[in-house]
């Protein structure tokens, strides 16, 4: 646990001053989520911190060499594999990137993924009881295209994850995207479109 209120400060003065998109909601606020779905699921501390720290590296100037030297070589690895490609290339390319990743991933990796994009999803169902459809304006791209994200997500835990009793975290990804999106199948054509 040592490492973890550590993360914590350090995550915050990283994200000091950022929001969620398009909201006043500090941006803080989500790495803690991540972290508390970590815990709960039962993952060890460098988890726990890599989860605390997963956008530092990709949303502020802090580098992976700062994360190495705070943290040690395996957080600053899990979090190194949880940053997207830069923000140079297309979000569909970004996407791929993590895609392709997840199919080879270890668990620790996965579980911080599975975090993350646990938390967006509450978000949006959370927004979207609130705003209604208005709540994909706050993204890059339309909501088909956050469905075959997604539900391409849900579709690599699916295929990777066992159904034992360690795998809770993932299904609950896989009853959010459903929540949201109605299903776990997506347009054929946009699927098509972004494996090319």
């Amino acid at each position: 646990m040592d490492l973890i209120f550590p993360a914590i400060e350090f995550a915050a003065r990283a994200h000091a001053g950022q929001y969620r998109k398009r909201t006043k909601i500090p941006y803080i606020v989500h790495p803690l989520a991540v972290a508390k779905l970590l815990i709960e699921n039962n993952f060890p501390a460098q988890v726990v911190a890599a989860g605390v720290l997963h956008d530092t590296v990709e949303d502020t100037n802090v580098t992976l060499d700062e994360i190495r030297a705070a943290f040690g070589d395996e957080v600053a690895s899990l979090v190194g594999a949880v940053t997207e490609p830069p923000r140079t290339f297309s979000w569909e390319e970004r996407k791929r990137a993590i895609l392709r990743q997840m199919e080879t991933a270890p668990l620790s990796v996965l579980a911080i993924e599975c975090a993350d994009k646990l938390d967006n999803l509450r978000d949006i169902q959370a927004h979207s009881a609130r705003d209604g459809e208005a709540v994909w304006e706050r993204f890059n791209r339309p909501k088909p295209y956050q469905h075959w994200y997604y539900a391409s997500i849900a579709q690599v835990f699916l295929r990777r994850i066992s159904n034992s009793d360690d795998s809770l975290l993932f299904r609950d990804f896989v009853d959010a995207v459903q929540a949201v999106f109605g299903s776990l199948t997506v347009d054929s054509q946009i699927a098509q479109t972004e494996s090319e």
